[in-house]
């Protein structure tokens, strides 16, 4: 049995984003991701084998998908399912105060 806090262990200065995992099986996988004024490089983009959850538990965000160009603006609370292999980056994050995640592939 693992017990933790998802609000624990807070880093004061990220330079880079924060990922980590909590739990891992064969067909399923669940990470915290904090990030504060982060975004993906302008020439990268996601493309992953995995559906990805992700749901802000705290800050914004703001994702891009590229077939559409659709911008998709996350506040706390806020989620979206992304299939697998649908392209997309994080535009920008909250730079005032980290954001954290929590996304989970299957």
């Amino acid at each position: 049995m693992k017990v933790g806090n998802i609000f624990s262990r807070i880093p004061k200065l990220l330079s880079d984003e924060s990922f980590e995992e909590l739990i891992s099986s064969q067909n399923c996988k669940i990470e915290r991701i904090i990030s504060s004024g982060h975004s993906t490089p302008k020439c990268k983009w996601y493309d992953q084998n995995k559906n990805e959850f992700i749901i802000v538990l705290k800050g914004n965000a703001e994702l891009l998908f590229e077939e559409n160009n659709k911008v998709v603006k996350m506040c706390e609370g806020d989620y979206v399912n992304i299939p697998a292999h649908v392209k997309h980056k994080v535009q920008k994050t909250d730079s005032q105060k980290e954001t954290i995640w929590l996304a989970i592939f299957y």
